[in-house]
């Protein structure tokens, strides 16, 4: 998306909560699992930039990756992981 578009930034942004909100009840039970794996999707070695200033580009994924409504709802799961590494 170009940054200069202000109006389709927003509506992606609203649409995003949106997807988060109808995906609630899966991301309290498996969050964490689905959050790395899409973590490691955005990020993997042959991905296009999420953020490019030179050309004022905007990836969909910026705004996923930063939502703190999704990494709310992933908490839970992400502590358990952790409990459960601890444990061991």
């Amino acid at each position: 998306m170009r940054i200069d578009e202000p109006a389709r930034l927003i509506a992606s942004r609203a649409l995003i909560y949106v997807g988060i909100l109808a995906a609630s009840p899966v991301l309290l039970i498996a969050g964490a699992p689905i959050r790395r794996r899409y973590l490691r999707y955005v990020y993997r070695d042959d991905a296009p930039l999420i953020v490019d200033k030179e050309n004022g580009w905007v990836s969909f994924h910026y705004y996923v990756v930063l939502n703190r409504l999704l990494y709310w709802l992933c908490w839970p799961t992400e502590s358990l992981i952790g409990l459960a590494r601890r444990s061991r």
